[in-house]
C-alpha cells in the first residue's frame, strides 16, 4: 500500500465510513488538531526525562487515537465493529482529576498567571496544553453543527488542565520555580 493516494489533491479528504469532505471542513480540522496534538505529545514524551509522565502521557496518546477516529466517523452505527477499538475509558477524566489533586500537594499554591516554559519538558506540556485548548475550540465548533459524544468535550478540557498540571510539576521536580506574570 502506497502512503500517497492523489485522492486529496483537489482539497478534499475521505471520511471513515464513506463521504468526502473539504480539508478544510470543521469536522477536518477537529480531528486534525487531534491528531497534532498527539504529536506534540510526542514531542513532550521525548523530552528529557524520558520517565516523567510517560506512561500516563502514553495512555493519552491512545485516547487521542480513539477521539480522532470517532471524530473521522460522521455515521458511527455504518463502521461500528471497525471503530470499536475507539472507546475512551469512561474513568479517564475522573483519573487525570485524581494526578492534579496529587501534584497539588506537591506543587507551591497558585496565584498568578504561569509564563509557560522553564525545562524543555515542562515547555512541551505547555506547548501540548495550548494546542489542546485548540483541538478543543475546533470540537466546539464540530458539535454546533455536528453530533459530537460529549465525553470527547470533557476530556479534552480536562486534559488540558492535567497538562498544565504536569508542566508545573515537571519544573517543580527539577528545582525551578513557576515564573508569573
Amino acid at each position: 500500500m502506497r502512503i500517497y493516494t492523489r485522492t486529496g489533491d483537489e482539497g478534499e479528504t475521505g471520511l471513515f465510513g464513506g463521504g468526502r469532505v473539504k480539508k478544510d471542513h470543521p469536522r477536518t480540522s477537529a480531528y486534525g488538531d487531534v491528531d497534532e496534538l498527539n504529536s506534540v505529545l510526542g514531542l513532550a514524551r521525548a523530552t528529557a526525562p524520558l520517565e516523567l509522565f510517560d506512561d500516563l502521557l502514553e495512555a493519552v496518546q491512545r485516547d487521542l487515537f480513539s477521539i480522532g477516529g470517532r471524530l473521522a466517523t460522521p455515521e458511527p452505527d455504518k463502521v461500528a465493529k471497525a471503530i470499536e477499538k475507539a472507546v475512551l475509558p469512561p474513568e479517564r477524566a475522573s483519573s487525570f482529576e485524581r494526578v492534579m489533586d496529587d501534584a497539588e500537594l506537591e506543587l507551591p499554591p497558585l496565584r498568578a498567571f504561569v509564563l509557560p516554559g522553564g525545562t524543555a519538558k515542562a515547555a512541551a506540556l505547555h506547548l501540548a496544553r495550548t494546542v489542546c485548548r485548540r483541538a478543543e475550540r475546533s470540537v466546539v465548533h464540530l458539535a454546533r453543527e455536528d453530533e459530537v459524544p460529549p465525553e470527547i468535550l470533557v476530556y479534552l478540557n480536562r486534559l488540558s488542565d492535567l497538562l498544565f498540571t504536569l508542566a508545573r510539576l515537571a519544573n517543580h521536580r527539577a528545582g525551578y520555580p513557576d515564573l508569573t506574570w
